[in-house]
């Protein structure tokens, strides 16, 4: 890892917000934020980036597979989204024969385009907010489960007010830890397929080595089209569906940028924590990623040799190992952005501040009488808390040792994904051989269908040995193997062996003739069992636990915003759509050497400087080493007559803005969103103004791949192309 700068941080508690910071409600930004984007150059108005009644910005945003943001980009549907996250789709369209991950693949018309088995994408429709009729229904003395109940009963209602007799989803959220809520409306299509995609040498240059690091030279896209029935509703997948016919597509950018150019994002982060607790950012660094971080490389270990030896299951596995892959380099990240920034030491100083301020006099509430209210909404908050991480500190480790394993290794989640069929066979009528081959035998070979069992075999025993040896209370099954004399490893293969879930082949002899009893004592499916209750498992004490822990948490929050009325505040990040906003921008003076001129950008040059010939991370397309050579970028170089790839601005993000659409002044479509930078890691529990940057793919580079590389144009004829 990195050195990472050690900079002066600037915590959302107390301190005025900078103005990039900030995931940002649409429905808020005529009030909160109009003024300071028109400063810094915006050329629209609300209405413009969010409207109910008229189509704006916010109609060509989508949610897309449940995970990412992309954009439409043409009147037909259209769809533009991260390589990354279509790398699912894309891995399982492939096969050896037709190796669309390795090769690319690029749509000659409609009828070419492929339907992944499930994804969607989801329009937002319009938000509300309900927090005073939701929190007029609950008082401080509820208990957090009669609070809970009380409001999912209003959630509902708002639900079925909303929905329009099951037209769209309707879906209700809290912010701020239940300080305020707001319903969100959104439309979904199911009917998704793939348009174009480049090889994973362009789209997914720089591999592991180069994420969350600048300077990165990736073609980071993918795109897909929305298809509808004849009246442009959602539909399930028919050869009658046609694309569909957008409210509004996002116009394309020729023109390029500047540094200091006002810049925003539209998407769908996932998850921040910025009031998260120092007690908690103390756990997860000494405790919780620790855990994960050694879990999931535990899991990468093992699937790797496996998936070199065999490119079939090198495409099976490819889309799970990159999950894990990114998700252990960020922990890790966050481990030494957190613990270099100091971070749980700043929190601290806040919590103090919020501790003093709950025990100081305040005329303005009546000197000892309002110096009791504050004591008695908040006097025990942070004493709460800090009990709550000091008594779970050891169980976030055990858990995220046995979480590693529950996320790597298929075969102690098949039972989970068995119990359907099981039943089926258990309690229903016996099947004749031809109702057992229609009804049951697809089931188990789409179980099966992209299970290489030796490759399962070894990550269920590697990470069940380290689950049974790092954590401090594993399982019952997996203490006694330790007490043992023989080698853990061995007694689990052993166990694995024994199993009819070792191979397809023994499962499907049992079904033919199944025995519930047989069946619940197979001892993989015992294991998985034994596994399950113990991830679900709350005991008494760690209830009482968590119910005090969320009073005190969501009153912490309430009262610091008490604390400080003149700072403007945003939620955290919870999949909802948002805006945020700043400026094209490198990174600080000298952090690190480049290709490009100026520190903000790179391009093909330093792509083809990075060219490793048959290096699974850094190999290229002979075709594009010839464009490089001969500069053949058609109209896609910029003025200086590079060819544009990746490039920065600071924009505040998280995972989930993956795909998400980087937009100039006016509106048009400049780049997406891919990654963060390691400098900033931290960025999820506290912004940086001085370090925090979105890197992205320049939209010119995307359209050169489309039109000069893959020689794609009739795609690139669908867009809006402005100079």
């Amino acid at each position: 890892m990195k050195r990472i700068i050690n900079l002066l941080l600037i915590a959302i508690m107390v301190l005025p917000l900078s103005a990039n910071e900030g995931m940002w409600f649409l429905m808020h930004i005529e009030r909160l934020n109009y003024v300071d984007m028109q400063k810094m150059g915006l050329q629209l108005t609300p209405e413009e980036i969010y409207s109910i009644n008229n189509y704006s910005l916010k109609d060509a945003i989508v949610q897309f597979g449940g995970g990412c943001t992309a954009e439409i980009i043409s009147k037909n549907g259209l769809v533009l989204t991260n390589h990354h996250c279509g790398y699912g789709q894309i891995a399982e369209l492939s096969t050896e024969e037709n190796d669309y991950l390795t090769n690319g693949f690029w749509a000659k018309d409609y009828t070419e385009e492929l339907k992944p088995a499930n994804l969607s994408v989801r329009f937002f429709v319009r938000m509300d907010d309900v927090s005073q009729r939701i929190l007029s229904l609950v008082n401080e003395d509820m208990t957090e489960l009669e609070r809970e109940k009380v409001i999912n009963q209003e959630i509902a209602k708002i639900q079925n007010e909303n929905d329009e007799g099951g037209k769209y989803t309707v879906s209700v959220r809290s912010f701020y830890s239940g300080n305020e809520y707001y319903y969100f409306v959104y439309q979904d299509y199911t009917d998704v397929r793939l348009v174009g995609t480049p090889p994973n040498s362009i789209g997914k240059f720089g591999g592991d080595t180069d994420n969350w690091e600048w300077p990165r030279h990736t073609g980071d896209f993918s795109l897909f089209r929305v298809y509808a029935d004849a009246e442009g509703n959602p539909a399930s997948y028919s050869n009658d569906n046609v694309p569909l016919q957008v409210k509004y597509h996002l116009p394309v950018s020729m023109k390029g940028y500047e540094e200091n150019d006002f810049s925003m994002i539209l998407g769908y982060p996932g998850r921040t924590n910025r009031w998260m607790p120092s007690a908690g950012i103390d756990q997860n660094v000494k405790y919780a990623y620790p855990a994960w971080v050694e879990g999931s490389k535990t899991s990468m270990d093992a699937m790797k040799k496996h998936m070199e030896q065999s490119q079939q299951v090198n495409l099976d596995y490819a889309s799970k190992y990159a999950g894990i892959a990114n998700y252990w380099k960020n922990r890790q990240g966050m481990i030494d952005a957190l613990t270099q920034h100091k971070t749980a030491e700043a929190k601290k100083i806040k919590e103090d501040d919020f501790v003093k301020w709950i025990n100081t006099k305040d005329r303005k509430l009546g000197g000892k009488t309002g110096q009791d209210q504050r004591r008695k909404n908040y006097g025990n908050v942070m004493d709460a808390i800090n009990n709550y991480y000091q008594k779970t500190n050891v169980k976030s480790k055990d858990d995220n040792y046995l979480v590693s394993a529950l996320r790597g290794s298929n075969m102690i989640t098949l039972p989970n994904r068995l119990n359907r069929i099981m039943s089926s066979l258990f309690n229903g009528e016996a099947m004749d051989e031809a109702k057992f081959n229609e009804n049951i035998q697809p089931q188990i070979d789409n179980l099966y269908a992209k299970l290489h069992m030796p490759l399962e075999r070894d990550v269920f025993i590697e990470t069940l040995s380290l689950y049974a040896n790092k954590a401090s209370s594993p399982i019952e099954s997996l203490i006694k193997m330790k007490e043992n004399n023989a080698d853990i490893r061995l007694q689990l293969g052993v166990l694995f062996d024994q199993s009819m879930l070792s191979s397809k082949e023994r499962l499907t002899k049992f079904a033919t003739k199944p025995d519930k009893e047989v069946y619940n004592s197979d001892p993989l499916i015992q294991l998985s069992n034994e596994l399950f209750t113990a991830y679900r498992y709350q005991s008494d004490e760690l209830k009482s636990l968590d119910e005090q822990y969320q009073k005190a948490f969501r009153n912490m929050i309430k009262g610091m915003r008490e604390m400080n009325p003149d700072v403007t505040y945003y939620p955290d990040a919870n999949s909802t759509l948002r805006l945020t906003y700043g400026t094209v921008r490198p990174l600080p003076l000298g952090a690190k050497p480049n290709d490009a001129a100026i520190n903000y950008f790179t391009t093909l040059k330093g792509t083809v400087a990075k060219y490793q010939p048959g290096d699974e991370e850094f190999d290229m397309p002979q075709r594009l080493i010839d464009l490089y050579n001969q500069k053949d970028y058609g109209p896609y170089a910029d003025k200086m007559g590079h060819l544009p790839v990746n490039f920065l601005t600071d924009h505040d993000i998280t995972g989930g803005n993956s795909g998400s659409p980087v937009l100039n002044a006016k509106g048009e479509l400049i780049g997406l969103a891919f990654d963060g930078n390691i400098e900033a890691m931290a960025g999820d529990v506290i912004f940086d103004e001085a370090l925090q940057r979105t890197i992205s793919v320049d939209i010119r580079y995307v359209l050169f791949v489309i039109d000069k590389y893959a020689g794609a144009k009739h795609i690139v004829d669908e867009l809006t192309l402005v100079n």
